[in-house]
């Protein structure tokens, strides 16, 4: 019994901090780091890479795979990221809850499982937001004490305070839930554009976002390539950082660490 209890336990020790190798007949197979987050595989595996990774949140029952930005500041859970058009974000309400794409590339991971990883209310996230322009420029915004609502409070973002070089362009849409296609949770009844009534900010936006009102920023509208980038009432708008309302950003990046 005693070695049995042993062995449990220097197994899920691997788990947390490194590797396990084991054969089954011919055939190796390695498991890789696992553990609550990204931030807590970082923690446990200081040398730990970049890639796609098994975790089990605290307030998850079952496990579900994460890439993980392996960065010297700590292990970031990426949720969203957008480089090509290879993945249409024009999705309803059942997709955005789900997540779609492919996690080592374009893809969203799940606003459930962002819910689940951000829902214990004694510890405290931190979203980072990565944008590149279409002219080799790059920016960021960082904000404290992030966390998503569950599914009946149709995912509210909640964020504190800003820091970073992109401008605080998501603060209009801090505390309005998530609007998609199928489901309108904006703030527009209706928003004036000029002589333009509009209602639903996904009818020109596209993505689903936590829209508070139309063209503050939206990182989940159709992608552009670069030189048609520009004049598109639906891409990915980061209105304070580039404050043409047509820019569409070339790449997009969102993720989350534990403090």
């Amino acid at each position: 019994m005693k070695i049995l209890f042993k062995y449990c336990w220097l197994i899920s020790a691997c788990l947390l901090t490194g590797t396990v190798q084991a054969k089954r007949g011919d055939t190796s197979y390695q498991v890789k780091p696992s553990g609550a987050d990204c931030t807590q595989i970082k923690t446990f595996s200081p040398q730990a890479a970049s890639g796609v990774y098994l975790i089990q949140p605290v307030r998850g029952r079952t496990p579900f795979k994460v890439f993980c930005e392996m960065r010297s500041d700590g292990g970031w859970t990426v949720f969203q990221r957008r480089r090509t058009g290879a993945v249409s974000f024009y999705k309803n309400w059942e997709a955005y809850s789900r997540g779609f794409g492919n996690l080592k590339q374009d893809h969203w991971l799940g606003l459930r499982k962002v819910s689940i990883l951000t829902r214990k209310k004694t510890q405290r996230w931190t979203l980072r937001v990565d944008l590149w322009d279409h002219q080799n420029g790059t920016a960021h915004a960082e904000y404290q004490n992030f966390h998503v609502g569950n599914e009946r409070q149709n995912y509210k973002l909640h964020i504190g305070r800003y820091s970073g070089n992109a401008g605080d362009a998501l603060r209009d849409q801090n505390n309005y839930g998530f609007s998609t296609i199928d489901r309108d949770n904006d703030g527009c009844s209706p928003c004036i554009f000029g002589d333009i009534a509009q209602m639903e900010c996904t009818f020109t936006e596209g993505g689903g976002w936590w829209y508070s009102r139309c063209g503050s920023a939206c990182l989940n509208g159709d992608w552009h390539r670069s030189g048609d980038h520009v004049g598109w009432a639906s891409g990915l708008h980061w209105r304070t950082w580039k404050t043409r309302a047509s820019y569409s950003m070339r790449a997009t990046r969102m993720m989350i660490k534990t403090v």
